[in-house]
């Protein structure tokens, strides 16, 4: 299919079930799973760097990693720094409140005054920004924190990923302690067309081998089989 003999996927390993770190070393999750069968798939070598969040782009611009499969949404924002795959999912954004909270529909009227926790540098955050001008944000680095921070009582409201935010509510973490209010949103000035493999810009080539790679996975059920073992529940 091409000259590609070695692939270097950089991903976040702090954004479980995405990416995470095994207790020894080995970088874990959808993300890292589907890049190894790419890797597979393309019969090519195949590295993972973990990275912080706001390193990822700049290590694929300064060609320091190949291809980003950190769950980086495709916006026009982003489409300036580097190219995209198709999307290899798409996933809603959503606001989760105590299980005991009267907050009803999540919406900017009945959300003035309120305290909304969202992930700092993030599309959610823009979008609570532009948004929800009448209520107060309180930032935080990372899913962990900004899941903590509502159980804690910290802020009355959060709202990211979907995705993530579903598997929490359905694991032992959460405990049953919150549930969604409102939603989905899927604006994609915000949140973008979907989640692709990033790449340098320009480089049509490793593109095409990578949309090459989910294109196979897709038909082969390889995808459909990773998807399922990690998302087993909804989260529209």
């Amino acid at each position: 299919m091409s000259s590609v003999r070695l692939l270097r996927f950089t991903q976040e390993d702090d954004y479980p079930p995405f990416g995470f770190t095994l207790p020894d070393g080995t970088l874990a999750g959808f993300n890292a799973e589907l890049a190894r069968a790419i890797c597979e798939e393309l019969r090519v070598a195949c590295t993972m760097q973990p990275r912080r969040w706001d390193t990822i782009l700049p290590a694929i611009e300064e060609g320091r990693a190949d291809a980003a499969i950190a769950s980086i949404a495709i916006t026009p924002q982003n489409r300036l720094r580097v190219d995209f795959t198709a999307p290899y999912y798409k996933t809603p954004a959503r606001f989760v409140a105590g299980a005991k909270s009267d907050i009803g529909d999540a919406i900017p009227e009945t959300l003035a005054g309120k305290t909304i926790g969202v992930e700092a540098r993030t599309a959610h955050e823009a979008w609570l920004r532009d948004l929800f001008p009448r209520s107060t944000l309180r930032v935080y680095d990372g899913a962990a924190a900004l899941r903590s921070a509502l159980k804690r009582g910290e802020v009355e409201i959060i709202f990211g990923d979907g995705v993530s935010l579903a598997l929490w509510l359905n694991g032992t973490d959460a405990a049953g302690c919150c549930a969604f209010r409102g939603g989905p949103y899927s604006q994609s000035g915000y949140f973008g067309e979907g989640v692709g493999i990033a790449v340098r810009k320009n480089n049509v080539a490793l593109r095409r081998v990578l949309d090459f790679a989910l294109k196979r996975l897709s038909e082969n059920g390889v995808y459909a089989d990773l998807y399922l073992k990690y998302f087993p529940v909804g989260f529209f």
